[in-house]
């Protein structure tokens, strides 16, 4: 079996925060459990036990929310020492953790820095966007919480990347933004477009985003990267990287730039398995680590059609001129067409207009790369 990537959700859909764009509350409700509580310990030791000593080479655990640090600490230091137990064939393990970096302390920064974590932090702009979208329970502000958490990882010289939500208040201040992550030094980067709620169509909420918004974004903010790169000081923004990688022959990191999905592990806090964060619903659980093994859930993913469903692409998808690149973009944004059983990306003209404008650059800084 090649390497293994799992992603645990250990504090299920709960969190400390309430954001008006969370795609994790919109799936929860829809599903007959909202919340599955706290992951047991005993929970965790299967989860590590029957992935790691399936895992080839490499074996990649993720951890996400809700809001994974209300499990508390001791709880990642548990799941530490069962990779360590577990590790019987001395395969390489990454670690990584996305938080909202409300409650992230000195403890926390050291636990990161000691056992080598990758940590994401969901911070959406400037002080008075984020404010505006990530809010306390009580609706006040937690910017400056959250810039605090980065405060004190750089201090601990904790490795960390900034990931921003883009919303129309985003893409409307991109240049203030990429000015702003400047001076804090916040130079790893990544940016996801907000999801609409599933099943429920498109534009639909303040937050949502168009097609036309995100395209401008992109161009927006690319404009910006690519002048620094010329005095080799840009920051590091994971969907460009991805690009040039592309236009190089490599896969993307990112599944959401690979063209179809992979092949994930997500796990509840109950043990149970889903194909992907963004589709953890009843409909497609594969099973659960209390109860059954790797192969069964693999089985229950092929039975679904999870990973060939990303392959149904419509064929202006495929004969498209950036498609080298874009490669239809995530699963998650696509809509169905019941007339041809083919899906279209709904930020089809949004990538439309980020390459017409930036696809010769990014084939030009490839070529200089090479």
């Amino acid at each position: 079996m090649p390497a293994v990537s799992v992603l645990i959700k250990p504090s299920s859909s709960m969190c400390n925060m309430s954001c008006d764009y969370c795609f994790y509350c919109d799936e929860a409700q829809k599903r007959s459990q909202e919340s599955f509580g706290f992951m047991s310990e005993q929970t965790l030791k299967n989860v590590i036990r029957k992935t790691m000593l399936r895992a080839e080479g490499m074996i990649s655990y993720a951890f996400q929310g809700g809001e994974p640090t209300l499990r508390g600490l001791d709880f990642f230091k548990k799941a530490v020492d069962y990779q360590k137990q577990y590790n019987k064939n001395q395969i390489q393990v990454h670690n990584a953790l996305q938080t909202n970096g409300y409650v992230i302390d000195e403890k926390w920064c050291r636990f990161f820095r000691e056992n080598n974590f990758l940590i994401g932090l969901s911070l959406d702009g400037t002080q008075d966007i984020h404010d505006s979208l990530r809010h306390t329970k009580n609706g006040g502000g937690t910017y400056a919480r959250t810039s605090e958490a980065a405060r004190l990882m750089d201090e601990f010289q904790v490795e960390y990347n900034i990931l921003t939500v883009v919303t129309p208040a985003v893409a409307d201040n991109v240049k203030k933004i990429y000015r702003d992550y400047q001076k804090h030094g916040w130079n790893y980067q990544q940016y996801i477009a907000c999801l609409d709620p599933l099943d429920e169509g498109h534009e639909k909420t303040p937050y949502s985003l168009t097609p036309e918004k995100y395209g401008q974004f992109l161009t927006d903010l690319f404009d910006l990267w690519y002048e620094d790169l010329k005095y080799g000081r840009q920051p590091y923004i994971r969907q460009f990287e991805n690009y040039i990688g592309l236009a190089a022959g490599y896969m993307a990191e990112s599944c959401d730039q690979r063209g179809s999905c992979g092949i994930q592990n997500v796990v509840e806090a109950d043990g149970s398995v889903y194909p992907c964060d963004f589709y953890m619903l009843d409909e497609y659980c594969l099973g659960n680590f209390n109860e059954h093994r790797l192969d069964h859930i693999n089985e229950r993913r092929e039975a679904i059609g999870f990973v060939e469903r990303s392959l149904k692409l419509n064929e202006k998808c495929r004969e498209c001129k950036y498609s080298r690149l874009c490669r239809g973009g995530c699963q998650r944004n696509r809509d169905f067409n019941p007339s041809t059983g083919l899906y279209e990306n709904y930020f089809c003209a949004g990538y439309q207009i980020f390459f017409e404008k930036c696809y010769d650059r990014i084939i030009e800084i490839e070529k200089s790369i090479r």
